[in-house]
């Protein structure tokens, strides 16, 4: 589904990311870890097409993408949450997910039409995300006014509504308690069992070690390791990243 082939970006002297390959499958989890300043977010920028890339490609669905702009990479089927929610604070929950819908059907319809409430294909479909992501009984409130756990939720409702193959998730447990998270753990799990690439960006290592079916390790912008969940936990370069002990110790 994804593939980064020596993905590499630099900002003067920083080598944020340097020639990292990876790959996401169809229905499959990766979890992306690091300590903080490691590479992570900008490598969800490069995929989405925020940062031009110094070298490498970025190939989706056996395309490779890595010149088109972010609107278009969204029309594939790429979809994202922030590591700082960015919701559209002075519109409502329903509207948040309307900016979202792409598909063709709803771009042929009236976008008056479906602002003021859209045709029955596009409110079926909102109302199904709102109940998966429990915000049904939000749906007229501003995004603004939501919690702080409930604007967690809409965001990922939002990168879920515009029917995405490939779901990049940066930090989607953070601020959540651990109820939240636990249900976090389980719509993914639903998403992924749905056939949908998920890769997961999370510094709640717990989470990631439950969830993912493979886990890569960035530090200093390079992956140091990758490999089932247990192997990366035993990885003594993971450990001396992570706790700043000796990989010989």
């Amino acid at each position: 589904m994804l593939e980064l082939d020596n993905l590499t970006k630099h900002f003067g002297g920083v080598r944020a990311v340097d020639g990292v390959s990876l790959n996401v499958g169809a229905g499959e989890v990766l979890g992306l870890i690091g300590p903080n300043g490691s590479g992570k977010s900008t490598m969800v920028n490069l995929i989405c097409g925020l940062f031009p890339l110094t070298a490498g490609r970025v190939v989706f669905k056996g395309r490779d993408i890595s010149m088109l702009p972010p609107h278009e990479r969204v029309s594939l089927g790429i979809a994202r949450t922030f590591q700082n929610i960015r919701l559209f604070g002075q519109l409502t929950v329903w509207q948040n997910l309307w900016a979202a819908q792409n598909s063709a059907g709803q771009r042929r319809e009236n976008p008056l039409k479906r602002w003021f409430g859209g045709g029955r294909s596009a409110r079926e479909e909102a109302g199904t995300v709102l109940e998966f992501f429990d915000l049904a009984h939000k749906r007229d409130e501003l995004a603004g006014n939501l919690a702080f756990g409930e604007q967690r939720r809409l965001e990922f409702a939002r990168a879920f509504a515009a029917k995405p193959a490939l779901l990049l998730l940066d930090e989607p447990a953070a601020g959540m308690n651990a109820e939240e998270i636990e249900q976090l753990d389980a719509r993914i799990r639903k998403l992924r069992d749905a056939g949908i690439a998920i890769l997961l960006i999370e510094h709640h290592v717990e989470l990631v070690m439950a969830i993912a079916d493979r886990i890569a390790v960035l530090n200093f912008g390079q992956k140091i390791a990758e490999g089932s969940p247990a192997d990366v936990q035993a990885n003594p370069l993971v450990r001396e990243a992570y706790l700043g002990t000796s990989a010989a110790a």
